[in-house]
């Protein structure tokens, strides 16, 4: 019988040599130096050698006789990392695969009558003369924040909602988020986790942000979201060996990106629209903080379009002519961000990320109104612990009547039935569209 700690060890190792020849791979790594020194040293495997390597410990997973969600978690792990040394050796792989062997959720094609209805919801909201698009476009560009204003506005609600995170869940003393503002990129925020609870935060000064968006933006990237998850994963890494790596593509990623989505609300509320519009309004920024929260949870069933436009792109070999118009006509935007969203997904390193903010929230949001206790008591077990998209299907499978009509209402693809040893996982960044 092989103890934990090799395990977990050879598990880290493969995720390090992986990460040598395919950049990226890690997200952040806060385990022993030694280890990452190790790998930059030695002979570099070849992908033929990972993918052996992630088999076996696949195999030999069970031996370690770990607590069920973690040989769940350590089981996922090895199964993203498992496709990556695939990919590496160029094996062929459709997207969907993809998606499903890395994120552990399936690709499933939007409805057109949903998206139907969310125009029709919109149209409520934004009433008056002239198309729904154009009447969206409107509101877009009356609530877009002066680029001027973007530096005090996140600096305002960084501190706002620190504040908020800290009496609600906690945070580790001695925490920081750096904010910087960059140009040039295909995201509106990015978090790059540097150890010691400290994040590097950016944010696109060359996007187009709104106002009444801001809060969801910064919440994500920052409290509670990635640097607030990144603080308490690396709190629980020494005694959980396998947290200490936290890997960009997975379906711990999945998770922590719907995390960072439902997280405004678990802290501050399902009202968060006004408290936002009030925190913004201190340094000079004005909002309809509650339309905006409505206008956004309206679009929430459109997500699933851009899922289908990495779908047309990558499986079906769609022209660029033919996705912008499904982004244009689905999510009711313009042509040039539509052409930003297909920057996006048409990146190599992002270009499946899409499932992650499409399944991601929707499922999260479910479990967190779902359970036991408060919605913030939840987020803090969810950060705290590995929990996977397997284990938060099966969670919600079980919750009773009231939970299965919200899940109904959210939309969320419960999928087959799953069981320990499935593939799921870790990480941060990406856009905000």
């Amino acid at each position: 019988m092989r103890r934990a700690s090799p395990i977990l060890r050879d598990v880290a190792l493969l995720a390090l040599r992986l990460d040598r020849a395919v950049p990226g791979t890690i997200e952040a790594f806060t385990g022993d130096p030694a280890l990452r020194r190790h790998v930059l040293v030695e002979p570099a495997p070849s992908a033929s050698e990972l993918v052996g390597t992630a088999r076996r410990l696949r195999v030999e997973l069970p031996e370690a006789h770990l607590a069920p969600a973690r040989e769940e978690f350590v089981a996922a792990e090895l199964g993203a990392l498992e496709h990556a040394a695939r990919a590496l050796a160029g094996e062929p792989v459709s997207f969907r695969d993809a998606v499903e062997q890395t994120f552990g959720v399936p690709v499933v094609a939007g409805d057109p009558d949903v998206y139907r209805d969310a125009h029709r919801d919109l149209d409520g909201l934004l009433p008056g003369p002239g198309s729904l698009a154009g009447r969206v476009a409107a509101h877009r560009r009356g609530d877009e924040l002066p680029p001027e204003m973007l530096g005090p506005a996140v600096a305002a609600l960084v501190a706002a909602l620190r504040e908020r995170t800290a009496a609600r869940i906690g945070l580790p003393a001695g925490e920081t988020a750096d904010v910087e503002l960059v140009s040039g990129h295909p995201w509106t925020g990015f978090t790059r986790y540097l150890g010691h609870a400290r994040s590097r935060v950016r944010f696109a000064a060359d996007a187009r942000v709104r106002a009444g968006q801001l809060a969801l933006l910064v919440a994500h990237e920052t409290y509670p979201g990635h640097h607030t998850e990144h603080c308490r994963r690396d709190a629980v890494a020494t005694a959980r060996p396998e947290r200490a790596v936290s890997l960009a593509r997975s379906p711990r990623a999945l998770v922590v990106e719907g995390a960072a989505d439902a997280g405004l609300a678990a802290v501050v509320g399902e009202e968060w629209g006004g408290w936002a519009a009030s925190v913004l309004a201190g340094v000079g920024v004005h909002t309809d903080g509650e339309l905006a929260r409505r206008v956004d949870e309206a679009m929430v069933p459109l997500h699933r379009v851009r899922l289908d436009a990495a779908t047309m792109i990558h499986e079906r070999g769609a022209g660029p002519d033919e996705v912008l118009a499904h982004l244009c006509r689905w999510m009711l935007v313009d042509e040039s961000r539509a052409r930003r969203m297909l920057t996006f997904l048409t990146h190599p390193h992002w270009r499946t990320y899409t499932v992650t903010y499409v399944e991601g929230f929707p499922l999260v949001r479910a479990w967190l109104r779902c359970g036991p206790g408060d919605p913030a008591a939840r987020l803090a077990r969810l950060l705290d612990e590995p929990l996977v998209p397997s284990r938060l299907r099966r969670d919600l499978r079980t919750s009773g009547p009231a939970a299965a009509g919200r899940v109904a209402a959210d939309r969320v693809v419960l999928g087959p039935a799953t069981t320990t040893g499935g593939v799921d996982h870790t990480m941060n960044g990406g856009p905000f569209c």
